[in-house]
């Protein structure tokens, strides 16, 4: 089964042209425009990978890795995020499940190599990567 990468970001064209590397990186995609979005439990699968915008609108993507991690939802995840002068931010960020933080602009070829160690990313401690069946 062909991995699957989540995007959510409230900025369209970072969605859209986040999308259309991933897929043309030979992976599936599915975007949302929020954390309230991702949380919806309508998902035919789990994403493999999460690339999630620091700021968003409502919950922040912070916030959102906090309550997956508090639900046992254990997902690679990539942060991007225009503030990279944020200290704040990055060390709440940051897990074992924390992959990379990158700061927009940021190139094809970084997100692609993040991607690529998140979707072999096992964190100390961890045999294998624990999904429950039905997360959110």
């Amino acid at each position: 089964m062909v991995p699957l990468v989540a995007v959510v970001d409230d900025d369209i064209s970072v969605r859209e042209s986040l999308e259309s590397l991933i897929r043309s990186a030979g992976l599936g995609e599915t975007v949302f425009a929020s954390a309230e979005d991702f949380l919806n439990p309508n998902h035919p699968r789990e994403p493999d990978c999460l690339v999630l915008d620091v700021r968003l609108p409502g919950m922040s993507g912070v916030e959102l890795h906090r309550q997956l991690m508090a639900r046992s939802y254990h997902v690679p995840v990539i942060f991007i995020t225009a503030h990279g002068s944020d200290d704040r931010a990055r060390s709440e960020a940051a897990s074992d499940w924390t992959v990379a933080y990158l700061i927009k602009p940021f190139s094809e070829d970084e997100l692609l190599d993040a991607v690529s160690a998140a979707l072999k990313w096992r964190p100390n401690g961890y045999g294998t990567t624990v999904k429950p069946k039905k997360v959110l």
